[in-house]
């Protein structure tokens, strides 16, 4: 339950959302698939110098519930290139971004390698958040607090379904920032924001001060921006994991977020 995670105090992730929005900053957390490309680490450099303010690396499962079709793809070229978590994460220790790297994976492989002992891993690559969408709110403790010994922020996601009272326990217990998902279903593009995005960002404003981000569906500079106007920012993953699985690297990668930063700061569009 809510009350057994162990986890206190503002941790890294958090204290530099929290320093954006006080800067009068829209929060912008680009994701990207762990070894989708040769180039997946300087793609992870790019969008941070780009304009993000962290970056969502996702550490390749066989069976990700929570990813629609351009992730999975991602994900099954990833491992059909010899992607492991060891590797992975190896590599990415050898780079610092300069803004916080959170990894987004599945609890299986957490469970398989132990709590303490995957947490460590995601510290000693300068990780500074983990996202495991499949991990729900009454069996976090235990992750959460081998997680934030390390100083590993678990962020935890609230759905459009969610009750107020659960929504207010998910609140409470998630570090770095709330994750809203902003519709029912799995990760990919929309052709146009779903009226629960919004609204879940309203929900999670009036309930908590930490920084509530909205992931899932957005997929535009336009719907970044209209977003942006309820929540304290956005999350985007298919759109930009597209442009490197039809060919596109690290440049590629930069302009779109790059876009969606201009879009969120008010300026126009590149």
């Amino acid at each position: 339950m809510a009350s057994s995670m162990a986890v206190v105090g503002v941790g890294r992730l958090e204290a530099a959302l929290r320093s954006g929005r006080e800067a009068g900053r829209k929060l912008l957390v680009p994701y990207v698939t762990g070894g989708v490309v040769p180039s997946w680490l300087d793609v992870v450099e790019a969008v941070a110098e780009a304009g993000a303010d962290a970056v969502e690396v996702g550490i390749p499962f066989s069976d990700p519930v929570m990813d629609g079709p351009t992730i999975q793809e991602a994900s099954a070229r990833a491992l059909a290139a010899g992607a492991t978590p060891e590797g992975l994460l190896d590599e990415l220790g050898r780079r610092r971004p300069g803004v916080p790297l959170v990894a987004m994976t599945y609890m299986n492989l957490a469970e398989r390698a132990g709590h303490r002992r995957f947490a460590a891993r995601l510290a000693d690559a300068g990780v500074a958040g983990a996202i495991l969408p499949d991990l729900p709110l009454d069996e976090a403790g235990p992750w959460a607090e081998a997680a934030g010994e390390v100083g590993v922020e678990t962020v935890l996601l609230a759905a459009p379904t969610t009750p107020d009272p659960r929504l207010r326990a998910i609140c409470e217990a998630s570090r770095g920032f709330v994750y809203g998902v902003g519709i029912m279903g799995v990760t990919g593009e929309r052709d146009r924001l779903a009226t629960s995005a919004a609204h879940m960002a309203r929900r999670l404003k009036a309930i908590t001060d930490k920084p509530v981000l909205i992931g899932v569906g957005v997929s535009t500079p336009g719907q970044a921006r209209e977003l942006s106007a309820h929540a304290d920012g956005v999350v985007v993953g298919s759109a930009l994991v597209r442009i490197l699985l039809e060919g596109g690297g690290p440049q590629e990668a930069a302009a779109f977020v790059g876009r969606m930063r201009a879009a969120l700061d008010g300026r126009r569009e590149a």
